[in-house]
């Protein structure tokens, strides 16, 4: 649970980072710079030699989608959004991990649903206060798209590599990568006008930072948690970044926030967490009766 915490407050910075220095810019070429120098720090740790072949497949497919799609559509949408509209808009992905998760095991969870649901609404909570209705839509339905992409390629990550498969993640982490750079590079053959991209060098800086520490390390450490927690759990970690997103905004960068919602809101979702936890030990200390 630890991984999910540290990734959740690094990704609370980011959303201010990509409005603030990156607006502008093609979502397509952001995404793929970002993906590409990902790769690129996991690159000298892939190791390939005696992995299935099915499985190479399974983790390039599942990097299309959960990295690839979902950048191109996430940085597509703030244009049309603020940055706390795009926080709030990922409010969904828990409801949609726990849907998922449900699906491929044919398996009907209330518990992960009702807890996915407890957090959204304190995430709610926390970012609402009213919502312009010009251009919005669009933005929604981008971010509909990207919360999918990112709710399935955790719950599909998780289903191929579950906690008893021996295997290094530093080592086929890059696969997940590969297949987030092939997915940007055939879309920046169709979308990306080339000449006009003009980037800064705080552009270059922050995509640096976004490509090394929050999506390379963190997506690595964030799937790598993904692994070792009940899915209820991941489904609540998946908001937590919003109300966390809010803090920083207050003590670092100088916006305004409703305090009283911020703490009303984090309880919830911090409640929900606890009962996440509390359902796992449990059904653990039944298991080994």
């Amino acid at each position: 649970m630890i991984y999910l915490l540290v990734v959740s407050l690094v990704w609370a910075f980011s959303f201010g980072l990509i409005k603030g220095n990156l607006t502008g810019l093609d979502a397509t070429f952001v995404a793929g710079t970002r993906l590409l120098i990902s790769l690129l720090v996991f690159l000298p740790f892939l190791r390939v030699k005696g992995l299935k072949r099915k499985l190479t497949w399974q983790l390039i497919g599942i990097g299309a989608l959960q990295y690839g799609v979902m950048y191109i559509t996430y940085i597509a949408a703030y244009p049309y959004l603020k940055a706390y509209e795009i926080a709030l808009f990922t409010i969904f992905t828990p409801i949609y991990v726990t849907l998922i998760n449900d699906v491929l095991r044919r398996k009907f969870q209330p518990l992960h649903l009702g807890l996915a649901a407890l957090a959204v609404l304190g995430t709610g909570v926390v970012v609402y206060s009213g919502m312009r209705q010009s251009e919005m839509l669009t933005g929604f339905l981008l971010m509909q798209i990207s919360n999918l992409c990112f709710a399935f390629g955790q719950v599909a990550y998780k289903a191929v590599l579950p906690p008893d498969v021996k295997v290094k993640e530093q080592h086929i982490f890059g696969l997940l990568y590969l297949g987030g750079v092939l997915t940007t590079a055939i879309a920046s053959l169709f979308f990306t006008d080339w000449g006009a991209v003009q980037v800064t060098r705080l552009q270059v800086w922050t995509l640096l930072y976004l490509g090394v520490v929050a999506s390379g390390i963190s997506f690595f450490l964030w799937n790598m948690g993904a692994r070792r927690v009940e899915v209820g759990t991941l489904a609540i970690f998946n908001d937590l970044k919003v109300p966390l997103s809010i803090l920083v905004s207050l003590l670092v960068f100088g916006e305004e926030a409703d305090v009283v919602r911020l703490l009303i809101g984090g309880g919830i979702v911090l409640a929900a967490l606890v009962l996440s936890e509390r359902g796992l030990k449990r059904r653990a200390a039944r298991a080994e009766v």
